[in-house]
């Protein structure tokens, strides 16, 4: 919604983006505020600041815009673009501080392709500022290379670390211009050998290394995050996943969700606003037979990460399996054909 949000004011016409309850509870109005400085006719509930989303389109002008970016990337990465089709120079700045910064690169790296040069003024880790001049305009590059997703490469990589064995994902590597195949090195953190190259990614692990707990700053991979909670239940000590606090806007309230199906499966959590501790079961003995809430996940995240619990020899129950359909709908048919 919020990408689309940003290109509807691009053209003419009225509208309104509605979505399930779910959606009407993740904020918007930082987006809704950065367009309307760049001439939009835009609006969202006042006091939630969520959609649904009311645009009265005439085109954006150009000029300058100041948001907040810590909430999520995507306020940032609608703006950007939407930028060329802009009458006028446009000048974007983060005014306080910006999360999830390898998608902004992401975004930046693929308007790149289509013709279409950021200029970057500070620091991404920072307050920085992006220009797009009037001349910078979208052109088709008449073919281009997706990348696998990273996101659910992190799933494969994990089972291999947590069941002491060998995976390479194909698709994604040292070349990815995607922030997510960070994952790989907290896998090496936590014991696992990886080794890249291009466009691949191999992960292995001794059995008799045993994966050991880590403290790290996720805010760079809130998504594969999510995983990394899973493989702790196998480790030797406690985790730390920092700087998540993303996850509490996210399709469900994912904080709180790992935490309860964590619990479930025998560890003790420590919930903060945008950190938790995860303290592995005793002797990493994970409960058996445990029910897994996706809690209407549209992105099917919960049913993925937790579903490795069974690459530990654990049986687990996924509840309502068919919630993969959206972004992976072959997952379980995937995994169960390397886990064989």
């Amino acid at each position: 919604m919020r990408p689309l949000a940003a290109a509807l004011c691009m053209g003419q016409g009225k509208f309104v983006l509605d979505g399930v309850p779910r959606m009407r509870e993740r904020p918007i109005a930082d987006l809704i505020d950065g367009l309307k400085q760049l001439g939009a006719d835009v609006s969202c509930v006042e006091e939630t600041g969520c959609p649904p989303v009311t645009i009265n389109a005439n085109g954006l002008k150009g000029g300058s815009a100041s948001i907040s970016g810590k909430m999520s990337s995507q306020f940032l990465s609608s703006m950007l673009m939407a930028s060329p089709a802009v009458d006028g120079d446009v000048t974007i700045s983060i005014k306080d501080e910006l999360i999830s910064a390898p998608y902004v690169s992401l975004t930046i790296g693929l308007m790149k392709k289509f013709g279409v040069n950021v200029q970057i003024e500070g620091d991404m880790d920072g307050t920085p500022s992006f220009i797009i001049p009037a001349d910078e305009k979208y052109t088709s590059p008449s073919s281009i290379l997706l990348e696998g997703d990273a996101s659910s490469a992190s799933y494969f990589l994990a089972g291999a670390a947590i069941t002491g064995g060998t995976v390479t994902v194909r698709g994604c590597g040292s070349e990815s211009v995607q922030g997510d195949v960070a994952f790989a090195n907290v896998m090496e953190q936590m014991g696992a050998t990886v080794t890249w190259a291009p466009e691949s990614i191999t992960l292995t692990r001794d059995p008799s290394v045993k994966l050991k707990g880590v403290d790290v700053d996720c805010g760079k991979i809130p998504d594969a995050a999510m995983t990394l909670a899973v493989a702790t239940l196998f480790a030797e000590g406690p985790t730390t996943i920092r700087n998540v606090y993303s996850w509490r806007l996210k399709e469900t309230e994912r904080m709180k969700a790992i935490v309860a199906e964590c619990t479930k499966l025998g560890a003790s959590v420590e919930e903060s606003g945008d950190y938790c501790i995860i303290h592995p079961p005793e002797g990493n003995k994970v409960n058996e037979g445990v029910v897994i809430e996706t809690y209407d996940d549209h992105r099917n995240r919960m049913a993925m990460t937790f579903s490795l619990a069974a690459c530990g020899g654990v049986d687990v129950i996924i509840d309502d399996p068919g919630c993969t359909a959206k972004t992976f709908p072959t997952y379980f048919e995937m995994l169960g054909s390397i886990a064989s």
